[in-house]
């Protein structure tokens, strides 16, 4: 079980404090939940608080019970695999043979059984001949197959994707998604895909850093629709039923659909979405690595690429 318990974020930015989270209570123990928004309205932090890639400023997250930060927070990131939208930003080895082996030196200790093991997972999924092949010669697409694969390999109980369909075309994304929906593990997905959206069991909508609809995917993504086309300068927000220390009720306390409007009470890595460029503001990062896979910086093409300065036996 997913808890998080009166969670903010909140960060310093040039212009002075900025909160990115409000106090955000929620259980998320269904199998399949979807995440929507738009771009800087708080998805990314939302993600990356479940497996400690954000510390909350106040409040506390656990995943069964154990917190994502500080004492106990290692078994969370070995239980949760993270996927960025951009796959470069997690592919850290130069060929992708070499990058399913390295995420399989947690679960396999021997180098030739982790050579072999790494071919078979690629060839299950008909990558085998790309294991040689240069992460920097794949297409987006690919890329994108081999991080999840890498993530996976590690043998996590929960994957949370992060806009992980954006830099893909309509083919790609349709290969990505099936590969998702066959996962036995939790998923949990933020997405500007609306279409996408409606195959999950439980969605919720964020906005301007509040939990503002959690219920039925079909009736998000109409809330959804009505938040983003209706002009306003006031965060809507839709009544989310709590219990008495703020936790979300979920879909199955949801009151009948509010219209969205000025009346009511009311990030992510980089790419580009169908809904405009990404720009969410830095967030705030584990002090420690975390042993999940994290973004590593990009050298050159003319250069090898190599692991993080920690060490790769903690990797996701």
């Amino acid at each position: 079980m997913i808890s998080l318990r009166r969670v903010t974020v909140a960060v310093e930015t040039p212009a002075g404090p900025k909160t990115l989270l409000d106090d955000l209570g929620l259980e998320l123990g269904e199998r399949r939940v979807v995440v929507l928004g738009a771009n800087g309205s708080g998805k990314s932090t939302l993600l990356r608080l479940i497996n400690g890639l954000v510390r909350p400023s106040a409040g506390r997250a656990e995943v069964d019970g154990w917190p994502t930060t500080g004492k106990g927070s290692n078994r969370v990131r070995r239980r949760v695999g993270f996927v960025f939208t951009d796959p470069m930003a997690q592919l850290l080895m130069p060929t992708v043979g070499e990058d399913v082996e390295l995420s399989l030196r947690q679960v396999e200790p021997d180098r030739k059984r982790r050579r072999a093991r790494a071919e078979a997972l690629l060839e299950q999924w008909g990558l085998g001949h790309l294991a040689l092949s240069s992460v920097y010669d794949l297409s987006a697409g690919e890329r994108q197959l081999v991080a999840l694969l890498s993530v996976l390999a590690a043998r996590p109980d929960i994957v949370v994707a992060d806009e992980p369909t954006t830099l893909l075309d309509r083919r790609q994304s349709r290969r990505l998604r099936a590969r998702l929906a066959a996962l036995e593990q939790q998923l949990i997905v933020a997405t500007h895909d609306l279409e996408w959206a409606l195959d999950f069991d439980r969605a919720l909508v964020v906005e301007a850093g509040r939990l503002v609809f959690d219920g039925p995917p079909v009736a998000a993504v109409d809330y959804y629709r009505a938040l983003v086309d209706e002009p306003t300068d006031d965060p809507p927000v839709r009544a989310v039923p709590r219990t008495g220390d703020g936790q979300s009720l979920g879909p199955a306390a949801a009151g009948p659909l509010a219209s969205p409007g000025r009346g009511d009470v009311g990030e992510r890595v980089s790419g580009s979405s169908a809904d405009g460029p990404v720009g969410d503001p830095p967030l705030p990062m584990a002090t420690t690595c975390p042993p999940g896979r994290l973004p590593a910086a990009r050298p050159g093409p003319a250069e090898p690429r190599r692991p993080p300065a920690h060490d790769p036996e903690e990797r996701m």
